[in-house]
């Protein structure tokens, strides 16, 4: 008696815009000009960075930043800037999978990322100005190959303003 066994190996999934992202960081880094120090220090519960970089012109800028979770709550990143602009990133995840976060800066960003097995799929909403949503979705086939795609849809202009597809 024989027994034939065969397994097919699927490529573990990412979320479409990290795809590239390794070349991107490698050709668009600057490794040359961009000097900066971080530190980091738990107080507590709460991590704590301070974040410091020199400018071109040789001028230090800091940011100080902490993480945190209360409640269930993920506290990604709180913020300021030296110019004492704030950011607040918060994350929950209701669901095995599925993560809603919110993103807030200059902009303010409501997402939600689901992950099962082969398929990641990720959608974000712009807040702040009601002027953006946009979608991706990646699947891992057999044989290592990964398909994909995106859209973003402009609210004001009432229209798809661009999509990608990949494998």
């Amino acid at each position: 008696k024989i027994t034939l066994y065969f397994e097919t190996l699927t490529k573990m999934v990412c979320k479409f815009s990290d795809i590239t992202k390794a070349p991107k960081d490698l050709l668009n880094d600057d490794y040359s000009s961009k000097i900066s120090l971080k530190c980091k220090k738990s107080a507590g519960p709460v991590g704590v960075t301070i974040d410091t970089a020199r400018g071109k012109d040789g001028s230090l800028s800091s940011k100080i930043g902490g993480k945190f979770s209360y409640a269930g709550v993920s506290f990604d990143k709180v913020q300021h800037e030296a110019d004492g602009s704030p950011t607040l990133e918060t994350s929950l995840c209701p669901a095995p999978g599925l993560k809603l976060s919110f993103k807030g800066s200059k902009g303010a960003d409501l997402g939600c990322d689901y992950k099962t097995g082969n398929f990641v799929g990720t959608a974000k909403l712009d807040v702040k100005d009601l002027s953006k949503f946009s979608t991706s979705a990646c699947m891992g086939l057999a044989g290592g190959v990964t398909l994909g795609g995106d859209a973003a849809y402009s609210l004001k202009n009432s229209g798809f303003s661009g999509y990608n597809l990949g494998a």
